[in-house]
């Protein structure tokens, strides 16, 4: 039997879900986003001021929501072009770093006036919850870096899209952010090949602070995960937090061994 497109009843396609919101794709355009906590509703409000004022200023596409349903909260966005990368290249690192730089120049009294401002590190429960040998040093590392830049606040290889051996977009701004310049670098210099990160640093003039700087957010990357974990009740996902956090501990060692 044939199947029939009733008109003006949009075609969705479920996309996934991270943290924070559930995301679908509407006739292959268009992606709406729910939030998975209530918790959340002011953060995808925030998107819808801050991104369209954003995006220009930025060299490669980025989402840019509005609010279709308020009732359930729902913003909606553009698709942006590209997937997940499955591999990294020096022309991609060369784009990713004119785009940090990009994002990094943007004024950021004009970013706090359209509702970003700083994300406190949540240190008691790193402490309380992340019990590790070398913890107390890698947060008090941390504790004392800069907070003076916009930053995306969450850049790795999901929110990095390309196709045809370039990149197409950044997306996932939910944790933009006014902090430390080093923490989008943490993925890009620390965790892909020696031909990205290198292009990475190159284009963006990466000096040896800030290398430092960005390891140790690449470190704690993980601890968030676990706390995540704990938050949601899955054992699994706490576990593999702190596996995460033991071995990217040992990566610095070793790299402080180098």
């Amino acid at each position: 039997m044939r199947q029939r497109l009733i008109l003006g009843v949009p075609r969705m396609t479920y996309l996934g879900e991270g943290w924070d919101s559930r995301a679908e794709l509407v006739d292959g355009r268009w992606v709406d986003r729910r939030p998975r906590r209530r918790e959340i509703g002011p953060q995808l409000r925030r998107e819808t001021v801050v991104m369209p004022w954003l995006a220009p200023q930025l060299p490669l596409p980025v989402p840019v929501p509005v609010v279709v349903s308020e009732e359930p909260l729902v913003v909606r966005h553009e698709l942006v072009p590209g997937a997940e990368l499955a591999s990294l290249n020096a022309v991609q690192g060369r784009q990713l770093g004119e785009f940090l730089l990009a994002l990094h120049a943007v004024d950021v009294a004009e970013a706090v006036a359209r509702g970003v401002g700083p994300r406190p590190l949540p240190v008691e429960r790193f402490r309380a919850e992340v019990r590790v040998p070398g913890g107390e040093e890698l947060l008090a590392g941390v504790s004392g870096l800069p907070a003076d830049t916009l930053v995306h606040g969450d850049l790795g290889p999901e929110h990095v899209l390309g196709a045809d051996g370039v990149l197409t977009g950044v997306i996932d701004f939910g944790d933009l952010h006014v902090g430390d310049r080093a923490a989008d670098l943490a993925w890009a210099l620390h965790a892909t090949p020696p031909e990205f990160a290198a292009a990475v640093a190159g284009t963006y003039g990466v000096t040896h602070e800030l290398r430092e700087r960005a390891l140790l957010w690449h470190q704690l990357g993980p601890w968030h995960e676990v706390l995540y974990g704990n938050d949601i009740g899955d054992p699994r996902v706490a576990a593999e937090g702190l596996a995460g956090v033991r071995e990217r501990l040992r990566i610095g060692v070793s790299e402080a061994d180098a």
